[in-house]
Protein backbone atom coordinates (compact mmCIF):
# COMPACT_ATOMS: atom_id res chain seq x y z
CA UNK A 1 0.00 0.00 0.00
CA UNK A 2 1.26 3.69 -0.75
CA UNK A 3 -0.47 6.58 1.00
CA UNK A 4 -1.06 9.61 -1.43
CA UNK A 5 -1.53 13.09 0.64
CA UNK A 6 -3.50 15.87 -0.95
CA UNK A 7 -3.67 18.24 1.76
CA UNK A 8 -6.48 17.46 4.33
CA UNK A 9 -7.01 14.46 2.80
CA UNK A 10 -5.46 11.10 1.97
CA UNK A 11 -5.35 8.31 -0.15
CA UNK A 12 -4.09 4.51 0.23
CA UNK A 13 -3.36 3.41 -3.43
CA UNK A 14 -2.20 -0.58 -3.96
CA UNK A 15 -0.88 -2.65 -6.59
CA UNK A 16 0.67 0.75 -8.30
CA UNK A 17 2.98 -1.63 -10.34
CA UNK A 18 0.17 -3.13 -12.24
CA UNK A 19 0.21 -2.87 -16.14
CA UNK A 20 -3.94 -1.44 -17.19
CA UNK A 21 -2.11 -0.77 -20.63
CA UNK A 22 -0.06 -3.05 -22.33
CA UNK A 23 1.05 -1.35 -25.42
CA UNK A 24 3.00 1.51 -23.47
CA UNK A 25 3.32 -0.22 -20.59
CA UNK A 26 1.21 1.85 -18.11
CA UNK A 27 0.61 1.22 -14.36
CA UNK A 28 -2.40 2.61 -12.29
CA UNK A 29 0.69 4.72 -10.49
CA UNK A 30 1.25 6.21 -13.79
CA UNK A 31 -2.14 6.71 -14.04
CA UNK A 32 -3.03 7.93 -11.00
CA UNK A 33 0.40 10.65 -11.26
CA UNK A 34 -1.09 11.35 -14.59
CA UNK A 35 -4.65 12.47 -13.15
CA UNK A 36 -2.87 14.17 -10.16
CA UNK A 37 -0.86 16.13 -13.06
CA UNK A 38 -4.04 17.35 -14.73
CA UNK A 39 -6.19 17.83 -11.86
CA UNK A 40 -6.20 21.78 -12.32
CA UNK A 41 -7.55 21.29 -15.94
CA UNK A 42 -10.16 18.54 -15.37
CA UNK A 43 -10.93 19.67 -12.06
CA UNK A 44 -13.10 22.83 -13.51
CA UNK A 45 -15.16 19.76 -16.29
CA UNK A 46 -15.77 17.47 -13.36
CA UNK A 47 -16.57 19.68 -10.53
CA UNK A 48 -20.42 19.68 -9.49
CA UNK A 49 -21.53 16.88 -12.32
CA UNK A 50 -23.02 13.57 -11.51
CA UNK A 51 -20.10 10.99 -13.01
CA UNK A 52 -20.20 7.76 -14.97
CA UNK A 53 -17.15 5.50 -14.00
CA UNK A 54 -15.22 3.83 -16.76
CA UNK A 55 -13.45 0.96 -15.05
CA UNK A 56 -10.91 -1.82 -15.80
CA UNK A 57 -9.76 -3.47 -12.87
CA UNK A 58 -7.68 -6.18 -15.14
CA UNK A 59 -6.38 -3.41 -17.55
CA UNK A 60 -8.12 -2.61 -20.92
CA UNK A 61 -7.05 -5.45 -22.62
CA UNK A 62 -10.04 -7.16 -20.22
CA UNK A 63 -13.66 -5.98 -20.47
CA UNK A 64 -13.99 -3.02 -18.43
CA UNK A 65 -17.71 -1.82 -17.11
CA UNK A 66 -19.42 1.24 -16.56
CA UNK A 67 -20.24 2.31 -12.29
CA UNK A 68 -22.90 4.48 -11.83
CA UNK A 69 -23.96 4.13 -8.11
CA UNK A 70 -21.01 4.93 -6.13
CA UNK A 71 -19.44 2.33 -3.93
CA UNK A 72 -20.82 1.22 -0.65
CA UNK A 73 -16.78 1.11 -0.06
CA UNK A 74 -15.96 4.67 -1.53
CA UNK A 75 -14.72 7.08 1.43
CA UNK A 76 -17.15 8.75 3.31
CA UNK A 77 -15.28 12.35 2.05
CA UNK A 78 -15.78 11.69 -1.65
CA UNK A 79 -19.08 14.29 -2.35
CA UNK A 80 -21.89 11.99 -4.30
CA UNK A 81 -25.59 13.37 -5.84
CA UNK A 82 -28.81 11.82 -5.49
CA UNK A 83 -30.26 11.35 -9.21
CA UNK A 84 -33.16 10.21 -10.51
CA UNK A 85 -32.91 7.03 -12.74
CA UNK A 86 -35.36 7.40 -15.79
CA UNK A 87 -37.39 4.83 -16.76
CA UNK A 88 -36.98 2.99 -12.76
CA UNK A 89 -38.60 5.81 -10.53
CA UNK A 90 -36.04 4.90 -8.22
CA UNK A 91 -32.29 7.02 -7.68
CA UNK A 92 -28.26 6.27 -7.24
CA UNK A 93 -25.85 8.09 -5.43
CA UNK A 94 -22.96 9.37 -8.02
CA UNK A 95 -19.51 10.44 -7.01
CA UNK A 96 -19.09 13.88 -8.09
CA UNK A 97 -15.44 14.67 -8.22
CA UNK A 98 -14.20 18.12 -6.74
CA UNK A 99 -11.04 17.47 -6.05
CA UNK A 100 -7.30 16.15 -6.86
CA UNK A 101 -8.11 12.93 -3.79
CA UNK A 102 -11.18 12.37 -5.70
CA UNK A 103 -8.93 12.00 -8.94
CA UNK A 104 -6.42 10.02 -7.32
CA UNK A 105 -9.05 7.63 -5.77
CA UNK A 106 -10.93 6.60 -8.80
CA UNK A 107 -7.51 5.67 -10.70
CA UNK A 108 -6.83 3.82 -8.00
CA UNK A 109 -10.10 2.39 -8.55
CA UNK A 110 -8.93 1.36 -12.20
CA UNK A 111 -11.45 4.08 -13.44
CA UNK A 112 -9.50 4.95 -16.82
CA UNK A 113 -12.23 7.42 -18.33
CA UNK A 114 -14.69 9.63 -16.51
CA UNK A 115 -17.94 10.36 -18.32
CA UNK A 116 -19.58 13.58 -16.37
CA UNK A 117 -23.21 14.35 -17.14
CA UNK A 118 -24.54 17.77 -19.02
CA UNK A 119 -25.98 19.32 -16.15
CA UNK A 120 -24.78 20.59 -13.11
CA UNK A 121 -26.59 19.73 -9.00
CA UNK A 122 -28.73 22.03 -8.21
CA UNK A 123 -30.40 21.99 -11.74
CA UNK A 124 -29.88 18.58 -12.86
CA UNK A 125 -32.46 18.85 -15.34
CA UNK A 126 -31.20 21.63 -17.13
CA UNK A 127 -27.81 20.97 -19.24
CA UNK A 128 -25.49 24.00 -19.03
CA UNK A 129 -24.01 22.14 -22.39
CA UNK A 130 -25.13 21.34 -25.33
CA UNK A 131 -23.11 18.67 -27.25
CA UNK A 132 -22.89 17.44 -31.39
CA UNK A 133 -21.31 13.68 -31.36
CA UNK A 134 -19.52 13.73 -35.11
CA UNK A 135 -18.24 10.30 -34.38
CA UNK A 136 -17.67 9.18 -38.31
CA UNK A 137 -17.96 4.95 -39.34
CA UNK A 138 -14.50 3.14 -38.86
CA UNK A 139 -11.38 5.60 -38.66
CA UNK A 140 -12.41 8.29 -41.28
CA UNK A 141 -11.49 11.19 -39.11
CA UNK A 142 -11.29 13.25 -42.14
CA UNK A 143 -15.16 12.99 -42.22
CA UNK A 144 -15.47 14.19 -38.42
CA UNK A 145 -13.20 16.94 -38.96
CA UNK A 146 -14.91 18.37 -41.60
CA UNK A 147 -18.27 18.22 -40.51
CA UNK A 148 -16.98 19.62 -37.10
CA UNK A 149 -16.12 23.01 -39.10
CA UNK A 150 -19.30 22.65 -40.94
CA UNK A 151 -21.17 22.37 -37.47
CA UNK A 152 -18.90 25.55 -36.03
CA UNK A 153 -20.03 27.85 -39.10
CA UNK A 154 -23.54 26.62 -38.42
CA UNK A 155 -23.60 27.60 -34.85
CA UNK A 156 -21.11 30.37 -34.65
CA UNK A 157 -21.94 31.79 -38.19
CA UNK A 158 -25.48 31.61 -38.35
CA UNK A 159 -26.87 31.32 -35.17
CA UNK A 160 -24.39 33.42 -33.00
CA UNK A 161 -23.59 30.76 -30.71
CA UNK A 162 -20.00 29.97 -29.35
CA UNK A 163 -18.37 26.70 -29.65
CA UNK A 164 -16.09 24.48 -28.89
CA UNK A 165 -14.15 21.81 -30.39
CA UNK A 166 -12.71 18.53 -28.35
CA UNK A 167 -10.92 14.98 -29.95
CA UNK A 168 -12.75 12.47 -28.30
CA UNK A 169 -9.54 10.58 -27.70
CA UNK A 170 -11.04 8.05 -29.57
CA UNK A 171 -12.47 8.41 -32.99
CA UNK A 172 -14.30 11.75 -33.24
CA UNK A 173 -14.67 15.19 -32.50
CA UNK A 174 -17.79 16.64 -30.02
CA UNK A 175 -18.97 20.28 -30.62
CA UNK A 176 -19.49 21.80 -27.56
CA UNK A 177 -21.84 24.83 -26.96
CA UNK A 178 -21.84 26.45 -23.41
CA UNK A 179 -25.75 27.18 -21.80
CA UNK A 180 -26.81 29.54 -19.27
CA UNK A 181 -29.04 26.44 -17.67
CA UNK A 182 -32.68 28.43 -18.51
CA UNK A 183 -33.76 25.52 -20.53
CA UNK A 184 -34.40 21.50 -20.10
CA UNK A 185 -33.50 18.63 -21.85
CA UNK A 186 -36.00 18.21 -23.79
CA UNK A 187 -36.00 22.04 -25.04
CA UNK A 188 -31.98 21.61 -25.47
CA UNK A 189 -32.08 18.61 -27.30
CA UNK A 190 -35.18 19.34 -29.55
CA UNK A 191 -33.21 22.53 -30.78
CA UNK A 192 -29.83 20.60 -31.35
CA UNK A 193 -31.64 18.18 -33.84
CA UNK A 194 -33.69 21.07 -35.74
CA UNK A 195 -30.04 22.74 -35.95
CA UNK A 196 -28.63 19.59 -37.34
CA UNK A 197 -31.49 18.63 -39.62
CA UNK A 198 -31.00 22.08 -41.29
CA UNK A 199 -27.33 21.64 -41.55
CA UNK A 200 -27.90 17.93 -43.13
CA UNK A 201 -30.56 19.26 -45.53
CA UNK A 202 -27.46 21.39 -46.51
CA UNK A 203 -24.93 19.02 -47.32
CA UNK A 204 -27.05 15.68 -48.14
CA UNK A 205 -24.46 14.09 -49.44
CA UNK A 206 -21.90 14.37 -46.88
CA UNK A 207 -24.29 14.61 -43.61
CA UNK A 208 -27.20 12.96 -41.68
CA UNK A 209 -29.22 12.72 -38.95
CA UNK A 210 -30.53 9.68 -39.50
CA UNK A 211 -30.54 7.18 -36.72
CA UNK A 212 -30.80 3.62 -38.68
CA UNK A 213 -27.45 2.90 -39.71
CA UNK A 214 -28.54 1.29 -43.02
CA UNK A 215 -30.27 4.73 -44.00
CA UNK A 216 -26.76 6.48 -44.02
CA UNK A 217 -25.25 5.30 -47.19
CA UNK A 218 -21.66 6.09 -45.85
CA UNK A 219 -23.14 9.93 -44.59
CA UNK A 220 -21.70 11.09 -41.47
CA UNK A 221 -24.25 11.10 -38.68
CA UNK A 222 -24.98 14.47 -36.59
CA UNK A 223 -25.76 13.17 -33.14
CA UNK A 224 -27.62 14.56 -30.77
CA UNK A 225 -28.82 11.75 -28.45
CA UNK A 226 -26.49 13.13 -26.20
CA UNK A 227 -28.46 15.85 -25.02
CA UNK A 228 -30.80 14.04 -22.67
CA UNK A 229 -31.05 13.40 -19.10
CA UNK A 230 -28.57 11.14 -17.71
CA UNK A 231 -26.47 11.22 -20.82
CA UNK A 232 -22.57 11.53 -20.47
CA UNK A 233 -19.76 12.81 -22.58
CA UNK A 234 -16.05 12.52 -22.03
CA UNK A 235 -14.93 14.82 -19.94
CA UNK A 236 -11.76 17.29 -21.53
CA UNK A 237 -8.17 15.83 -20.51
CA UNK A 238 -9.59 12.52 -19.78
CA UNK A 239 -7.96 8.96 -20.82
CA UNK A 240 -9.61 6.60 -22.93
CA UNK A 241 -9.27 3.15 -22.86
CA UNK A 242 -7.47 2.18 -26.02
CA UNK A 243 -3.82 1.08 -27.28
CA UNK A 244 -1.07 4.09 -26.58
CA UNK A 245 -3.35 5.32 -23.75
CA UNK A 246 -4.92 8.61 -25.98
CA UNK A 247 -6.53 11.90 -24.18
CA UNK A 248 -9.65 13.63 -25.20
CA UNK A 249 -8.47 17.03 -25.73
CA UNK A 250 -9.95 20.87 -26.32
CA UNK A 251 -8.33 21.96 -29.14
CA UNK A 252 -8.50 25.39 -30.70
CA UNK A 253 -10.42 25.62 -34.56
CA UNK A 254 -6.99 26.12 -35.89
CA UNK A 255 -6.02 22.79 -35.06
CA UNK A 256 -9.15 21.57 -37.18
CA UNK A 257 -8.84 23.77 -39.95
CA UNK A 258 -6.05 21.55 -40.89
CA UNK A 259 -5.78 18.39 -42.19
CA UNK A 260 -3.61 15.61 -40.43
CA UNK A 261 -4.70 15.85 -36.99
CA UNK A 262 -6.12 13.34 -35.33
CA UNK A 263 -8.61 12.71 -32.91
CA UNK A 264 -6.14 10.30 -30.99
CA UNK A 265 -3.15 12.75 -31.01
CA UNK A 266 -2.81 13.78 -27.59
CA UNK A 267 -1.80 11.13 -25.12
CA UNK A 268 -0.65 10.55 -21.66
CA UNK A 269 3.10 10.59 -22.58
CA UNK A 270 2.77 13.96 -24.04
CA UNK A 271 0.08 15.95 -23.43
CA UNK A 272 1.85 17.94 -20.81
CA UNK A 273 5.01 19.01 -23.59
CA UNK A 274 1.23 20.27 -25.41
CA UNK A 275 -0.21 22.04 -22.70
CA UNK A 276 3.20 23.68 -21.98
CA UNK A 277 3.14 25.29 -25.80
CA UNK A 278 -0.75 27.02 -26.09
CA UNK A 279 -3.11 28.17 -23.95
CA UNK A 280 -6.18 26.59 -22.66
CA UNK A 281 -8.83 26.81 -25.92
CA UNK A 282 -11.47 26.51 -23.40
CA UNK A 283 -10.57 28.92 -20.90
CA UNK A 284 -13.62 31.35 -21.52
CA UNK A 285 -16.05 28.67 -22.32
CA UNK A 286 -18.28 29.59 -18.81
CA UNK A 287 -18.40 32.90 -19.08
CA UNK A 288 -19.77 32.72 -22.89
CA UNK A 289 -23.04 30.73 -21.52
CA UNK A 290 -26.09 31.57 -23.61
CA UNK A 291 -29.58 31.43 -23.75
CA UNK A 292 -31.18 29.27 -26.75
CA UNK A 293 -33.91 31.95 -27.80
CA UNK A 294 -32.28 33.99 -30.33
CA UNK A 295 -31.08 31.14 -31.66
CA UNK A 296 -33.78 29.65 -32.17
CA UNK A 297 -35.42 32.55 -33.19
CA UNK A 298 -32.80 32.89 -36.30
CA UNK A 299 -32.89 29.41 -36.69
CA UNK A 300 -36.95 29.06 -37.49
CA UNK A 301 -36.19 32.07 -40.08
CA UNK A 302 -33.25 30.38 -42.04
CA UNK A 303 -35.31 27.23 -41.88
CA UNK A 304 -38.25 29.26 -43.51
CA UNK A 305 -36.20 31.07 -46.20
CA UNK A 306 -34.53 27.64 -47.24
CA UNK A 307 -37.76 25.97 -47.48
CA UNK A 308 -39.46 28.46 -49.84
Amino acid sequence: MTRRSYGQRSVETSNEDKILFPRPGLTKGALIDYYERIADRILPHLRDRPLVLQRFPDGIAQDGFYQKQAGSHFPKWITTVRVEVARTNGTQDLVVCDRTATLAYLADQACVTLHPWLSRRGRLDHPDLMVIDLDPAGDDFEAARRAALLVRDLLEGDLDLPCYAKLTGSRGVHVVVPLDRSEDFDAVRGFARAAMDLLASRHRDALTTEQRKNKRRGRLYLDTGRNAYGQTAVAPWSVRALPEAPVAAPVPWKDLERQGIGPRDFTVENVFRRLARRADPWADLRRRARALDRARARLARLGAGEDA
